[in-house]
């Protein structure tokens, strides 16, 4: 049997192959981004998967596509845990950047980002992927991102720069106090992910104008930051991979074109396409 993870930092989507292609399950566990969590919990999380527990010991390979695994010791963390829980699998770990890449190609060089809990963006020509900008993180990077997007809602809501509204909206919905917040984003080994839940408030509000402005601004600071500095940029499609891209598809679209970039194929979820790509280029 074959595992191809589509490992975020919220959660991974795991499908599991037989040897012939066909899917013999699918099944999500939380995410393993090394940068965030410690790694003896994949070990652990893996173990509470009823799914993934009866098959580990007949995966013959793992690939694993992960945030936070664009560093060697990054992966060989992953890798090492993942080894302990697989021990019959051979085991191949990449950024989620590759994930993106694979999942979005459609037979021609584009610009490849993610724009999920976090984001980050690539230049793929089909065979090699080329990272020009690095991740810096959801405390001085990650533009565009839902945890960006929490963090602004945040901010706005505690400093009193939400439409009198939406001001009240949130305090209905949420109950949060100041302390709550602190001690959720400082002394919370997912921050970024905790930042990101607020996200949803803003979905289910994207066409009040005052997030219509704040979404638009902070998809141009994305593009402006993660896309721009490619020299391909106003040259070759831009595709985009997350589900803050699925859900603003409009807006981001809309940046783009105040940019003069244009958007090619938005995916919500890349792992349907991502073993579809194993099935035509890897594992034929």
């Amino acid at each position: 049997m074959i595992a191809i993870v589509d490992g975020g930092s919220t959660k991974c989507d795991w499908v599991i192959l037989e040897n012939s292609g066909k899917i013999h399950l699918k099944t999500t566990t939380l995410g393993f981004n090394p940068n965030i969590i410690n790694p003896d919990f994949i070990l652990q999380e893996i173990d509470k998967n009823e799914a993934l527990f009866f098959i580990k010991n007949h995966l013959e390979k793992v690939f694993f596509y992960g945030s936070g695994c664009g560093t060697p010791d990054n992966a060989q963390k992953v890798r090492n845990e993942l080894g302990k829980t697989f021990p019959q699998a051979e085991i191949t770990i990449k950024e989620d950047l590759t994930a993106a890449a694979y999942a979005a190609y459609n037979g021609k060089p584009a610009i490849v980002c993610i724009l999920g809990t976090g984001s980050n963006s690539c230049f793929f020509d089909g065979e090699k992927i080329r990272v020009d900008l690095p991740s810096l993180g959801f405390l001085i990077g990650d533009e565009g991102s839902g945890s960006a997007l929490g963090k602004h809602l945040l901010r706005r809501f505690f400093m009193k720069k939400l439409s009198q509204d939406l001001e009240q909206d949130f305090r209905d919905t949420y109950h949060l106090t100041i302390e709550e917040a602190i001690r959720s984003m400082y002394h919370n080994p997912r921050a970024n992910a905790y930042l990101g839940e607020y996200n949803k408030f803003i979905a289910e509000r994207k066409k009040h104008p005052y997030f219509q402005n704040m979404v638009f601004d902070e998809l141009k600071n994305f593009l402006d930051y993660q896309v721009l500095p490619y020299p391909e940029a106003g040259e070759v499609e831009i595709n985009f991979i997350g589900y803050i891209a699925y859900i603003y598809e409009d807006i981001l679209r809309a940046a783009a074109a105040e940019l003069n970039l244009t958007i090619g194929k938005v995916v919500q979820k890349p792992i349907d396409s991502l073993v579809d790509f194993h099935l035509k280029y890897i594992l034929n």
